[in-house]
């Protein structure tokens, strides 16, 4: 994985992603784009497997609906987003050569 790679991934997900764990998914999965997959997809089974909000009433209240939100909604851009490690973008699939014939005049 280069650098290039590992400072595009810690924007997408934050510094606080340790780089050995994007390392090691990115020799695991192959690409960048995959390792982001992976990780949003975690993060967001983990808001799943608690209550997404709690109240006690006159206490406290936790609700966690817009951080999963949010992280579908990263998850959705990153469909969109360029990858560094992406193949570059293909160019047009064969080229038309159009001859021009004078026309005949009147």
């Amino acid at each position: 994985m280069t650098g290039e790679v590992l400072h595009w991934l810690q924007a997408l997900l934050g510094s606080d992603t340790p780089p050995e764990d994007l390392a090691s998914r990115y020799e695991r999965l192959g690409t960048a784009r995959a390792v982001a997959h992976e990780v949003l997809q975690e993060r967001i089974a983990q808001l799943l497997t608690d209550p997404l909000k709690v109240t006690v009433n006159g206490i406290a209240s936790v609700d966690n609906s817009s951080n999963l939100t949010a992280l579908e909604r990263r998850l959705a851009q990153l469909d969109t987003a360029t990858a560094p490690d992406d193949p570059p973008a293909a160019g047009p699939a064969a080229v038309s050569v159009i001859t021009l014939h004078a026309r005949a005049r009147r």
